[in-house]
């Protein structure tokens, strides 16, 4: 069984634990890989997600021959056998366990925020990952949950090597896993798409699951009211065009972000979710959706088509006019920026503020004069070949508009606080410009 990305894993390993539907899970998943996985998972079944941090204690001149586990609430597992065998001062196992609980502590206040961690006193509990290797991590996870007051301990994985499965059913009470290969080297070659999850989308995934109901919680409002269209996946009609799409529209929004992506990767796109999970905090409704399908995103040309991107968004935006009674902003990433600039532009476009993040603007052309639509460009000072063009771009605007340069940023933003920075600026821009 080979699994397209973790949300697709995701969506399959749901299906294979719908019986525990009715026993009112939690699902928790394993930073960092395991939480989109387990977003899938407690969307499906309509349960509380969580993320589950734990740290393995290592033996200090053996890391991977581990003598125990921390998780949060002090809880503490360890093995005393190890401990006694390994014949290492206590004072050196000490000084691991307390260099453990510092970073257990940042990883759980850099994912949860101030959200209070999910009470699993007598529940059943999920543990979720992207896949087993050895199963130690695994292993700990169902340790720490029990400790945690957990009723009973399900774990659950898309691939893992059948002898780390069989191993694992004498730690949890129930082990469901799609595939079992006997030929298994590493969980990374059952997946196409196995790029690394940032910090970030966790912490975007983690906030969308606790912003609004799932499917399975209680009846919503009224269809065809602006509060029926709360957070969930839609089915985006484009001139005719079915396109999948994500619509989180917070409590009390006061107007509505589309991301705009040239490539088909706007709605999974860790950045996008991380800006996306930003604004839904500052109480504005976001819709993520793929402006082209995985057919159409196999020609690199269209990536570049921005006239036909720009057509589409713009039906697109008509769709959600007629859901959403509300104001509308484009955020415009890569090519999907000049295809935002490019729509914007129409006479009867009505977009109250447009961000691009290092986008290519320049390539909207002569339609940049035509943009009325306040417009803030974000670029990583590093990015110098865009850099210049959004600089290009930005003396053909006749709008209000603004160039803001993230010191020490590439392209793609990768670097510590960098993402958080233009999230920061989308938000300040969108909540001036377009919320009312």
């Amino acid at each position: 069984m080979l699994f397209t990305h973790r949300t697709d894993a995701g969506e399959r390993l749901a299906e294979a634990l719908r019986h525990l539907q009715g026993e009112d899970p939690v699902v928790l998943g394993l930073p960092r890989g395991g939480v989109p996985v387990a977003f899938q998972v407690a969307r499906a079944l309509g349960a509380p997600l969580d993320v589950i941090v734990v740290r393995k204690l290592g033996v200090p001149y053996h890391r991977e021959l581990g003598f125990g586990a921390i998780g949060e609430g002090g809880v503490r597992v360890i093995s005393e056998d190890i401990v006694r065998s390994s014949r290492v001062k206590q004072a050196d196992l000490a000084a691991v366990e307390h260099a453990e609980e510092a970073e257990l502590a940042r990883q759980a206040r850099r994912f949860r925020g101030d959200r209070p961690r999910a009470a699993l006193d007598g529940r059943t509990v999920i543990v979720v990952d992207d896949g087993i290797a050895t199963g130690a991590t695994a292993a700990a996870a169902c340790e720490v949950v029990r400790a945690q007051g957990a009723a009973r301990v399900v774990l659950a994985v898309p691939v893992a090597p059948p002898d780390a499965v069989a191993w694992l059913r004498g730690e949890a009470d129930e082990v469901v896993c799609l595939s079992t290969p006997r030929a298994f080297r590493a969980v990374g070659e059952w997946y196409q798409d196995f790029s690394q999850t940032p910090d970030e989308e966790v912490v975007s995934l983690l906030a969308q699951a606790a912003a609004g109901p799932t499917p399975g919680s209680a009846p919503g409002p009224a269809p065809g009211s602006a509060a029926a269209a709360r957070s969930g996946p839609v089915e985006v009609d484009a001139g005719g065009l079915v396109l999948a799409g994500d619509l989180a529209l917070p409590e009390g929004a006061g107007a509505v972000v589309m991301f705009a992506h040239g490539s088909g990767s706007s709605r999974r796109s860790p950045r996008n979710r991380a800006v996306a999970a930003d604004l839904n905090g500052a109480r504005l409704g976001t819709l993520l959706f793929d402006l082209l399908t995985p057919a159409e995103e196999a020609d690199r040309a269209n990536v570049f088509a921005i006239e036909p991107l720009a057509g589409r968004l713009a039906d697109a935006t008509r769709w959600l006019r007629r859901r959403v009674p509300l104001p509308i902003g484009y955020f415009g990433a890569s090519t999907g920026a000049a295809a935002a600039l490019w729509a914007a532009a129409d006479a009867d476009a009505d977009i109250g503020a447009v961000v691009s993040r290092g986008g290519r603007p320049d390539l909207a052309g002569p339609r940049l004069a035509g943009v009325r639509a306040p417009t803030l460009l974000i670029v990583g000072a590093r990015d110098t070949t865009v850099l210049d063009l959004n600089r290009a771009a930005q003396r053909e605007l006749r709008c209000e508009n603004r160039l803001e340069i993230v010191p020490g940023a590439t392209h793609l933003f990768e670097e510590p606080g960098a993402l958080d920075e233009v999230a920061a600026l989308a938000r300040d821009w969108f909540a001036g410009h377009l919320a009312r």
